[in-house]
């Protein structure tokens, strides 16, 4: 158990998308406990106006940035500019990826244990609970949360803790925040 409430983050778009379609995006991260990520995206929005892939088994699946999606960011170690990069979609897929440094060497990983992931759809609200157990992968105390949301007409928005370049790039190392 986390001695710690969770943590609550509003992420931020790029750009605003269309009127009326994301009214917010948040993220609730628990206090990694035993070596595990829990985290819960909930995406407020006209869930009628997005693209939402169907459910489908939970499995490691590549490029799922193209569409809505919601990622983690986490640096191995601090003395190493090498991360983790975990993608997940609504339909339950996901892909854990590493790099040894900015946008250099990514390979997949295949952890001994693979994310947990739960959908949930309310009206007006899309829930995606995220359990990742980090025990057999190094990590250190920084990350960075972000999203790509998928409207109806095929536009992606980019969504994020803090935006630091002149265009979308959740891999820049000063998008990270200590945990």
């Amino acid at each position: 158990m986390s001695s710690r409430p969770p943590r609550r983050f509003s992420l931020r778009p790029f750009t605003p998308s269309g009127p009326g379609i994301v009214r917010a995006l948040d993220v609730q991260l628990e206090e990694p406990v035993q070596g595990t990520f829990a985290l819960r995206y909930t995406l407020h929005a006209d869930l009628s106006r997005l693209r939402i892939p169907a459910t489908r088994s939970p499995r490691h699946t590549d490029e799922l940035w193209k569409h809505t999606c919601f990622e983690m960011f986490v640096r191995k170690s601090p003395d190493s500019p090498a991360y983790y990069e975990l993608n997940v979609s609504p339909s339950t897929e996901w892909t854990l990826y590493t790099f040894d440094d900015y946008h250099q060497n990514r390979a997949p990983v295949h952890p001994s244990l693979p994310p947990r992931v739960h959908l949930t759809r309310e009206p007006d609200r899309l829930h995606l609970d995220i359990r990742l157990d980090m025990r057999d992968l190094p990590h250190a105390g920084r990350m960075a949360l972000s999203a790509v949301v998928e409207d109806g007409e095929g536009d992606l928005s980019y969504w994020a803790l803090k935006h630091v370049s002149p265009k979308p790039d959740f891999h820049h190392p000063d998008s990270s925040i200590a945990l």
